[in-house]
């Protein structure tokens, strides 16, 4: 699959050309519609899985490809719904040893994801307000 853009410099995911039109997807809607060949040019350097991902909200993007695992994913959701946390306490609740612990912490800070900060008087963590988007999303 390649990627496209009209006149407008509003990009598609070419689907089907044939000698006068194109069948394009929208990457935001994932509606199809022929435009005609003419109003087309190609797109160089941008994947169309790329274009394909950017039609899912930058917070669930973020989440997703950062949050590789479920339990993962579960640190990031109980942060969202129970944060701040002590990181004694993310210790203590969790199947998580602390080197585990702390590369996934590490991880999502990296991304922007969660914050360190002041949990009960210890040094804690918190969701940021992109994953509390991002969990709000996928719950939807």
């Amino acid at each position: 699959m390649r990627t496209v853009r009209d006149s407008d410099g509003v990009r598609y995911l070419l689907v089907k050309r044939s000698s006068d039109a194109t069948l394009v997807r929208d990457p935001e809607t994932g509606a199809e519609t022929y435009l005609p060949n003419d109003e087309l040019t190609e797109v160089e350097g941008l994947s169309a899985l790329a274009l394909a991902a950017s039609g899912v909200p930058d917070p669930v993007r973020t989440v997703v490809t950062a949050a590789h695992t479920e339990d993962a994913l579960g640190l990031l959701v109980e942060l969202t719904d129970r944060g701040p946390l002590p990181v004694t306490e993310l210790l203590s609740a969790y199947d998580l040893c602390e080197s585990d612990l702390h590369g996934l912490l590490a991880e999502f800070r990296a991304a922007g994801l969660v914050r360190e900060c002041d949990a009960a008087g210890e040094r804690g963590y918190d969701a940021t307000e992109t994953t509390r988007e991002a969990v709000a999303a996928l719950r939807g």
